[in-house]
């Protein structure tokens, strides 16, 4: 049986929220192995001058804990 642990991350991109979550999964891959999931918890978007500038995710993280 595997064992994974989860981790929080926050993350923003003005090029979607697509783009936010891989920036979450690319710099948790920095210091972490066998990624194996993201869920995107909370989604929010910045609003200036009723346009949207920055998207912003709140990702929960799993990755595989080694035996």
């Amino acid at each position: 049986m595997a064992t994974v642990k989860v981790i929080e991350v926050l993350a923003e991109s003005p090029d979607g929220f697509g783009a936010a979550a891989q920036a979450a999964v690319t710099k948790a891959s920095e210091t972490l192995d066998d990624i194996r999931s993201v869920y995107l918890k909370e989604l929010e978007a910045k609003v200036e001058n009723d346009r949207i500038t920055s998207y912003r995710v709140n990702a929960k993280i799993s990755f595989g804990l080694e035996d």
